[in-house]
């Protein structure tokens, strides 16, 4: 049997990585995040979250090698506790703690997802990054300024990189207040989903990712104790904006992201349909409903489901054992 993946030529970056990004600091917040992670993985039979430990801004100053060296043992720990791999986000590569970073975190690198190199602000800094850390271990690239916005798509050209995310906070405040600090919030007429230059600079992280085969990654909501808005936030990036995954930074934000992120149920049960038919018919072209299908429609299919079971959407049995086992994946 020809996995579907095979025969309509899709991007697999997008299904491997999980659409939330779950983003934490402190020696505590990490416990918990870590334990969430293992619990979601149980209750799903896959991974919906990546657990991402911030070297960056969760050190306090001059305090960055101890903190390296927690977030560092707390990684190795928790694989070697569950299987699972935590991700981590370093200090930037022009940043003196990026170095000794690199060699704390040397003896955990088959244990992460992936890294987190912030302020990225060209394809040369992904390079610099790029020769400091093992080929086979993942680089995701943080946009934070007008500037990296600029060089969104030579960054996401780089073949280290599988994921660019879009940096709020940074992103306003390195316009020296000409972006008003409410574009760093969900405020009705200057927030982050409305003002000019903030959605402008995401669409085109959206569109860089999109061109180069990369995964778009939507930034945090800091108003964490608004789920309905949290949840229009995402769905919005989701449905309009492109984005494939986005940041959480409380446990509460998680479950809105994975519904924002999820096809609808009716999608999901035409597009079960749909492949399966396609498959049987060798994936020439059919009529489904009284609409012709062909491979154009088939490729859309099989992303609504595999966005359907990297959301942790319960598929059919036979759905999910012919394409989304060891395998047959």
């Amino acid at each position: 049997m020809l996995h579907p993946s095979a025969v309509l030529q899709t991007n697999p970056q997008a299904h491997r990585l999980p659409v939330v990004d779950h983003y934490c600091g402190t020696a505590v917040r990490m416990a918990k995040a870590l334990a969430l992670q293992a619990q979601l993985n149980a209750q799903y039979g896959r991974s919906v979250i990546d657990v991402t430990l911030d070297c960056e801004d969760g050190a306090s100053a001059g305090g960055e090698r101890d903190h390296a060296q927690m977030v560092c043992a707390m990684a190795l720990e928790h694989f070697q506790a569950t299987g699972l791999k935590a991700a981590v986000r370093l200090h930037p590569v022009t940043h003196p703690a990026f170095e000794s970073e690199v060699a704390i975190f040397a003896p955990a690198f088959a244990s992460l997802a992936h890294v987190m190199l912030p302020k990225v602000e060209s394809a040369n800094d992904v390079a610099v990054a790029s020769s400091a850390l093992p080929d086979d271990l993942p680089l995701h690239a943080l946009i934070e300024s007008a500037f990296a916005v600029s060089q969104a798509h030579a960054i996401a050209a780089h073949p280290r990189i599988a994921s660019l995310s879009f940096g709020l906070m940074d992103f306003v405040s390195s316009h020296g207040g000409a972006i008003p600090a409410q574009a760093m919030t969900l405020h009705p007429q200057l927030g982050q989903m409305v003002h000019p230059l903030v959605v402008q600079a995401k669409l085109a992280v959206s569109a860089a990712c999109h061109a180069h085969g990369k995964v778009p990654s939507h930034c945090v909501v800091t108003e964490f104790k608004d789920v309905a808005a949290l949840k229009a936030t995402a769905t919005l990036a989701a449905q309009q904006w492109g984005y494939a995954r986005m940041w959480s930074i409380h446990p509460t934000q998680i479950e809105a992201i994975l519904t924002a992120f999820s096809p609808q149920a009716a999608e999901v049960h035409m597009a079960c349909e749909l492949i399966q038919t396609a498959q049987a018919a060798q994936w020439s072209p059919i009529s489904y409903q009284g609409t012709l299908h062909d491979r154009a429609s088939y490729r859309y299919y099989w992303q609504v489901l595999e966005q359907a079971y990297a959301t942790g959407v319960a598929l059919p049995d036979a759905i999910t054992q012919t394409y989304f086992t060891k395998d047959t994946a």
